[in-house]
């Protein structure tokens, strides 16, 4: 990235700035405006999440927060309640009183005398969440938002559940809020009060893995803040991006297809990263595109920032398998509208071992497969951080515990854009049974790289709200569609459609292990058939210069997968350790370090173990606050089991040790 050094507008920044919300807490906020915006008042833009203004993202918030501002915008970053320098508590995410206090927030910033009265949201992840539901709450001054890395439907499309699948992720993430929401503010801002404020996120704090398991169907919880509920609700104009690396990388698509409103679409090959830090590159000049958006929607320029496809999207080529990439070949494409005319359906049906021609007829023939816990250890995170390489490995391992349906050797290039689609007629032996489902491209040498895949809990087979279980030996018609990508087909290669009964640790296997008879079925693709290539649309990564930071202790990337032949255990360990870093201006030394274990024993489905392990600490001269928490989640047959431990430290001294251990029964899940 290209740190740009004058910009139009000279800017002024005030680091620690309350605003007041309806109940009576404050919520702090950074903002960086123009110098000018004294007396000529500007939009400005928010920027809503919990993920510490004042430390853990300052050096990320420093590239384009500045860099916004100096295009002529009043940048707003507020920490949520409970989070960094705000008051009050964080108990769950996208409660209702999270939102209230983003209007409160968004009116504050309209009413300052720096702002003229227009505001927008951006982020990603959580941030982009926020954005996306308070634009559906309407908020009076909000004229346009811009986010990545989001999902509209919490129950279907987040970390939390897959097709009815539980997914390790929801225990990962629980982690990682079980570890943010407890840390200390800052004494250097709040003063005194940093103890107290503590001490109640302390007392207020727990996993919230345990409301999420309580929660295993599409009920009103995920309801709540799902915005593909109700898409007219929102109604300003929206810009919105994410990756195929990403978890995040459907409902991009989504929106474009349902909302009404003027929108954009960008889906690069990156992983949970803005795409002007992307990666795997190209990562794009999109601070760029940000500030045309916004001269646009908040200061009425005539850019043309409409112009153009509806969707851009970076057509990946065929690499071969690899846990990580520095950059993914291929080509930027564009569609005028989504869904595109461009984009036909080509079904290939189930016959043994093989993915028929399209319009083939083939005969009837049961095919039974009952997959190995171990099927899933090579599948990657659900979503890749690009940090510890964390992408899907050769497949071919897997596809030995799997059903496997090759093509024939493509005579020319196939490319699809969009939602694979299965269809089954299955039986299993038990009542709670799932299906993955893995589409693959396979080289001449025989080496198979997951392009996308899907998940089905076959108790949810005729929807998420209301499952049922399986009636042994019963044949269902069963659909799952597969999560969205662009990939390219080369001649000479195979795609191959993977089938296994587990996919272990990404997603929690079933209560017992089960035959699952499948009798036939189909694959569609999406199949791209004409559309614009796009020649260089965007220019080179730019943003502002980042913060000065020293590393005093370098971090440690792991991701380890081991069997024990003597015990049969399989285990995967994950250690993600940033190490310790130092924000010069400011003199604070903090370091961060998480651990995420996996094991299951054999073919045994009551012994799949979840652990995460995190150590944060803060450090300025004789200050220092550490927290260590953990959270186990183990299983029976008919329930969930989580046990979470918290100790803070203030200096040597133990101030805070909490225990926690709940039952959850299991749901047909």
């Amino acid at each position: 990235m290209r740190a740009v050094g004058a910009l139009p507008y000279e800017i002024i920044e005030e680091e620690h700035v309350w605003i007041p919300v309806s109940d009576g807490a404050r919520l702090a906020a950074r903002i960086w405006r123009p110098v000018c915006s004294d007396d000529e008042p500007v939009p400005a833009i928010c920027e809503y999440i919990p993920y510490r203004k004042r430390d853990l993202t300052a050096q990320r918030d420093s590239i384009h927060h500045p860099y916004l501002a100096g295009h002529g915008y009043a940048c707003v970053r507020v920490d949520l309640r409970g989070t960094g320098e705000s008051e009050g508590v964080l108990v769950d995410e996208y409660l209702e009183r999270e939102q209230a206090d983003a209007e409160d927030v968004l009116a504050w910033i309209a009413e300052q005398p720096w702002c003229d009265g227009k505001t927008g949201m951006m982020g990603i992840s959580w941030g982009a969440f926020a954005a996306l539901q308070v634009a559906a709450r309407k908020p009076p001054s909000l004229r346009g938002i811009v986010i990545s890395s989001f999902t509209d439907d919490r129950y279907s499309d987040d970390f939390h559940y897959m097709g009815g699948c539980l997914l390790s992720d929801n225990l990962a993430e629980a982690g990682t809020m079980f570890a943010y929401g407890t840390l200390p503010p800052d004494p250097a801002l709040v003063g005194e009060r940093w103890r107290e404020m503590w001490l109640e996120r302390l007392d207020a704090a727990g996993p919230w893995v345990d409301e999420w398991l309580r929660h295993q169907h599409r009920d009103a919880y995920w309801r709540h803040a799902s915005v593909c509920e109700n898409y007219p609700d929102v109604r300003c104009p929206v810009l919105a991006s994410s990756g195929w690396a990403d978890g995040y990388s459907n409902a991009v698509m989504r929106l474009l297809a349902h909302l009404d409103v003027p929108r954009k679409g960008l889906i690069g090959p990156w992983s949970h990263k803005y795409p002007h830090l992307g990666e795997p590159g190209p990562a794009i000049g999109y601070l760029q595109e940000v500030v045309r958006w916004w001269d646009h929607w908040l200061k009425d320029a005539d850019n043309g920032v409409m112009d153009g496809p509806m969707l851009l999207t970076w057509m990946q080529d065929s690499v071969p398998p690899s846990t990580s990439y520095e950059d993914r070949p291929g080509r930027w494409v564009g569609e005028e509208e989504w869904p595109s005319p461009n984009v036909e359906p080509e079904v290939f049906p189930l016959a043994r071992h093989r993915l028929g021609r399209a319009g083939e007829q083939v005969g009837g023939q049961a095919m039974t497969i009952s997959s190995p816990l171990s099927v899933g250890q090579f599948a990657g995170k659900w979503a890749s951080y690009n940090a510890p390489p964390d992408l899907p490995y050769d497949q071919r391992e897997e596809d030995g515990g799997s059903l496997v349906f090759d093509t024939a050797e493509l005579t020319e290039r196939c490319e699809i854009l969009g939602a694979p689609v299965v269809r089954l007629e299955v039986a299993a032996e038990a009542p709670v049974a799932m299906v993955a489902a893995r589409l693959s491209d396979v080289d001449p040498d025989g080496r198979a790289t997951r392009v996308t895949y899907g998940l089905l809990n076959l108790t949810h087979r005729d929807g998420h709200d209301r499952p049922e279980p399986l009636e042994p030996g019963k044949r269902y018609s069963v659909e799952l569609s597969l999560n969205g990508v662009a990939q390219a087909f080369p001649p000479g290669h195979r795609v191959r459609l993977s089938l296994s009964t587990s996919y272990w640790p990404l997603a929690w296997p079933p209560p017992e292990g089960t035959r699952l008879t499948v009798y036939g079925g189909d694959l569609t693709l999406p199949v791209r058939t004409g559309g614009d290539t796009v020649n260089a649309p965007f220019g080179e990564p730019e943003g502002a210069a980042p913060l000065r930071t020293t590393k005093l202790r370098p971090g440690e990337g792991r991701w380890n997968v081991t069997r024990d032949l003597v015990g049969y255990e399989s285990t995967l360990e994950i250690v993600k350790d940033s190490g310790t870093e130092r924000i010069d201006d400011i003199d604070l030394e903090y370091s961060r370090r998480a651990c995420e274990r996996y094991s299951s024993v054999a073919e045994d489905f009551a012994s799949p173990r979840g652990e995460t392990e995190w150590t944060m600490t803060f450090r300025r001269g004789d200050w220092e606050a550490r927290t260590e928490t953990r959270t186990a989640l183990t299983c029976t047959p008919r329930e969930f089991v989580v046990h979470a431990e918290l100790d803070a430290y203030e200096g040597p001294y133990r101030i805070r040790s909490r225990n926690w251990r709940y039952s959850i029964p299991r749901e047909l899940v």
